[in-house]
């Protein structure tokens, strides 16, 4: 085995999981990225992991076993060049935790456009409250744990199946290595319009995923997308559960549970949204697939905590509550505003959108935008590094929106036009320039 990994690009959420848990499993790892920051760069240093920053040519002094490479790493990077020059060994991250880490565990891959991280945390949460001690890697902070990732001697192993490449060097899915025995497939909509000309495209990576579950496993699958049924029909040697549909897992207004019309139990907790509960589905029945009854598993979500970033409460100011959301994607903003309207009824809801990820930047969702802010009283969106008019976008909303390109000048118009009683749900997936603690400052002066 190989004593020391050097991880290039080791701050991002996934890279930056991959280095503690082969902390944990009793390797030497150090690692370097453009910018060594905060939270990750703390949480890594904590675990006793060396970080460089910037990707200079001295790092090969170091001499690894092994260079384990993350999917920021482009070719022209300095330090990958001359790996590539003189023939060192290298992997990418996900081909490395499969191969050394995940080949005789039980992994329960966690497959979807949206919900991955929320439905990772609570399948985490359920083995955990069943005493199985999983191992997980998932992509944000679930509060039952405080940590993103974790090796154990459980040989159940949670993790985050992200559909997004897996480096310069290997253009499939992420997901395609980890080899699941339980794969829930979440839900399947067009996202990553950088990597993926269209819908088409991520289906056959999903159906490149579904192809290495084995006989003996189980494909949890929401009954009510097309296009998973689409995955499906490609072929499949599976046996397939699904969600969402009479026939499967259901969940009725009183948070009843049924499996094929047979009620399991009532699952009582403050998560807002039908997408949560469609989650809890999904986490139920690969649980269940574990070993976990369907009561107990009902019994470990009462306990759940979200992940940090989804409808997380950042503060409250002379009744105006200020939220903060990883949505990012138009069916994502719509079923988290539709949650909080149900929660707060008629009270005003003001949205603050910054539309950040690849696709977004790219413009190819900002026709669908105006509808997924329907259930907001007032929209608030930011349009810096956008390539496109975010006020033309936006303008079937007619006078319910503003549009600021500056940071400042949108934080003087959100807390000017709030007022006690107001919910401001502020969504972005990123750290959208601090915005939560200027709002709450500016709300507090």
């Amino acid at each position: 085995m190989n004593k020391h990994i050097h991880i290039l690009g080791i701050c991002g959420t996934f890279m930056g999981g991959i280095a503690v848990i082969a902390k944990q499993s009793g390797y030497r790892v150090t690692g370097c990225d453009a910018n060594v920051y905060p939270p990750m760069s703390t949480q890594l240093e904590e675990q006793g992991i060396e970080l460089i920053s910037g990707f200079g040519l001295e790092q090969l002094a170091l001499e690894p076993d092994i260079y384990v490479i993350g999917n920021v790493v482009a070719r022209g990077n300095p330090l990958m060049e001359e790996i590539l020059n003189r023939n060192l060994p290298y992997v990418s991250g996900p081909q490395w935790l499969s191969e050394t880490l995940l080949r005789e565990r039980w992994v329960l891959g966690v497959a979807g456009t949206h919900g991955k991280t929320t439905t990772s945390s609570m399948l985490a949460w359920i083995l955990e409250h069943a005493g199985l001690n999983p191992g997980f890697l998932i992509g944000g902070v679930p509060q039952n744990f405080g940590i993103s990732a974790r090796i154990s001697d459980s040989p159940f192993f949670v993790i985050e199946a992200d559909e997004y490449d897996t480096a310069f060097f290997d253009k499939r899915s992420k997901f395609v290595h980890y080899r699941p025995r339980t794969a829930i497939l979440n839900n399947l909509e067009f996202d990553h319009a950088d990597i993926f000309s269209d819908l088409a495209a991520i289906e056959t990576q999903f159906h490149h995923l579904v192809r290495t579950v084995p006989g003996n496993g189980l494909i949890v699958c929401n009954g009510r997308e097309e296009s998973l049924q689409r995955v499906l029909n490609r072929g499949c040697w599976t046996t397939v559960e699904t969600f969402g549909n009479p026939e499967g897992w259901s969940v009725d207004d009183e948070n009843r549970i049924a499996l094929s019309g047979n009620i399991q139990g009532t699952l009582h907790w403050d998560l807002l949204g039908e997408h949560n509960r469609m989650n809890a589905l999904a986490a139920l029945a690969a649980a269940r697939h574990a070993g976990v009854p369907v009561s107990q598993g009902i019994e470990a979500l009462t306990l759940f905590r979200n992940v940090k970033r989804r409808m997380e409460v950042r503060g409250s100011v002379n009744g105006i509550t200020v939220y903060d959301d990883f949505a990012h994607h138009p069916t994502a903003i719509e079923t988290t505003l539709a949650g909080l309207r149900k929660k707060v009824g008629n009270a005003r809801i003001l949205a603050v959108l910054e539309p950040r990820s690849n696709t977004m930047k790219l413009g190819v969702m900002k026709a669908a935008l105006p509808d997924s802010l329907k259930d907001a009283d007032r929209v608030f969106c930011y349009s810096g590094n956008l390539g496109w008019d975010a006020k033309e976008a936006l303008s079937p909303l007619g006078s319910r929106v503003e549009v600021e390109g500056d940071l400042d000048a949108l934080v003087e118009a959100i807390s000017g036009f709030a007022r006690p009683g107001d919910h401001i749900l502020v969504m972005s997936n990123g750290g959208f320039g601090g915005i939560h603690e200027k709002l709450i400052g500016r709300l507090k002066g």
